[in-house]
């Protein structure tokens, strides 16, 4: 029925999700991104990291990985830096996304 109404029932290469190489260093680990981002939407960064292996987390916590602070970071910003959680800019993001891509 849902066929007949034109939906597609086979996966294609497209839907099928892009596998993370093992040593991309998102992989396994948790992200989050706050802030105002210059270069890309924060669902275009977020798309990427989970490409690369990351976890996307909504919140701050001892169990966040990493912090990509844009401009105007706020409240996340700060609770990040006193849980000693690294935090990069978001150039130091695309730096370590093209490392990942580059290996």
């Amino acid at each position: 029925e849902l066929a007949g109404l034109g939906v597609n029932m086979q996966q294609t290469e497209a839907d099928r999700p892009v596998a993370a190489r093992s040593d991309s260093p998102f992989m396994g680990k948790s992200i989050l991104f706050t802030g105002t981002l210059q270069t890309m939407g924060r669902d275009e960064a977020e798309a990427k990291a989970v490409a690369a292996g990351a976890k996307l987390l909504s919140g701050v916590s001892k169990n966040l990985g990493m912090l990509v602070a844009g401009e105007k970071a706020g409240s996340k910003l700060e609770k990040a830096r006193q849980l000693g959680i690294p935090v990069l800019t978001e150039q130091e993001f695309l730096d370590l996304l093209s490392q990942a891509d580059a290996s």
